[in-house]
């Protein structure tokens, strides 16, 4: 099972506290540790073409250099927990830098969604096609794992914004259901139940396909 692109949380904590007191070393740890994470999550989210014209590496020191400035009001009212709130200014980075890149490639990206997946099919893909398909015939050979996958992240770009949008941070991202509610300003019922209403409408879109090409 695909584990959170984000660190455990307790030692989050622990450096969060040594920050609040003032502790210049604790800050640069918190900072540090989250700077990997930060970059898996632009890699995988900001868009492949983008990337083909922005630095990942400058996009996360953007990030870095934006959370350091803001760390001392984020301690003073921590609104969510700290990878969540690192999460959206990366969030707000990805967004501009599509912008920002969107006007000047015109054709080529101008129907581009600003966050999608990104790169070669992996083992989250993998798994959430195993959620999604008949385990019977799911198939083990890794070519067909891959040309599986790829048809999958195809349907998931079918779905509207909504939908698209809580699958990636559910089966990409690996946020839990409660982290996801925080982003959206949900409470958690609600959203498991987009959640599972984008699944089922997902699994819908799959068979649709399937039985056109059984037909």
């Amino acid at each position: 099972m695909a584990k959170s692109i984000w660190p455990q949380s307790d030692q989050t904590e622990t450096l969060l506290q040594g920050a609040r007191q003032g502790d210049t070393d604790a800050i640069n740890q918190l900072l540090d540790r989250h700077r990997e994470p930060v970059r898996r999550l632009v890699q995988l989210r900001l868009d492949r073409r983008i990337q083909q014209r922005v630095d990942v590496s400058d996009v996360v020191q953007d990030v870095m250099f934006e959370a350091n400035g803001r760390l001392q009001t984020y301690l003073e009212n921590p609104v969510m927990a700290f990878h969540l709130w690192l999460r959206q200014i990366a969030w707000d980075h990805m967004i501009d830098a599509y912008r920002r890149h969107r006007k000047s490639a015109k054709r080529d990206i101008d129907r581009e969604q600003p966050l999608v997946v990104s790169g070669e099919p992996d083992q989250s893909t993998i798994e959430l096609a195993g959620q999604l398909c008949d385990p019977g015939i799911t198939p083990h050979a890794a070519a067909a794992q891959r040309e599986l996958a790829e048809h999958v992240e195809a349907t998931i770009e079918q779905l509207d914004q909504g939908d698209r949008e809580i699958i990636l941070m559910r089966h990409y991202e690996h946020l839990t259901n409660q982290e996801v509610a925080e982003v959206l300003g949900l409470n958690a019922p609600a959203a498991s139940m987009r959640y599972l209403r984008a699944i089922r409408r997902l699994r819908g879109l799959l068979r649709t396909q399937e039985d056109a090409e059984t037909s």
